[in-house]
């Protein structure tokens, strides 16, 4: 037979209750561990160039700077 505890009101048996626990622990656990949606991606701050050519070198330089930093990873 198995055990039965009164829970608002109501007999409910102890192996629902084993598995009620269960599931709000591993559900718990795999809605937290999931994470959240996409990822964001880094914006770059304003670039405050006082002429065009100036603000294409200096996009230019920082393309460079990202290939060469994905070059050495």
């Amino acid at each position: 037979m198995v055990a039965m505890y009164t829970v608002f009101g109501r007999q409910v048996g102890s192996h629902y209750l084993a598995m009620g626990v269960l599931a709000a622990l591993f559900g718990g656990t795999y809605l937290g561990v999931k994470g959240g949606g996409s990822k964001k991606t880094a914006t770059t701050p304003p670039i405050n160039a006082s002429t065009p050519d100036e603000a294409d070198f200096i996009q230019n330089f920082l393309k460079q700077a990202d290939a060469d930093e994905k070059a050495k990873h």
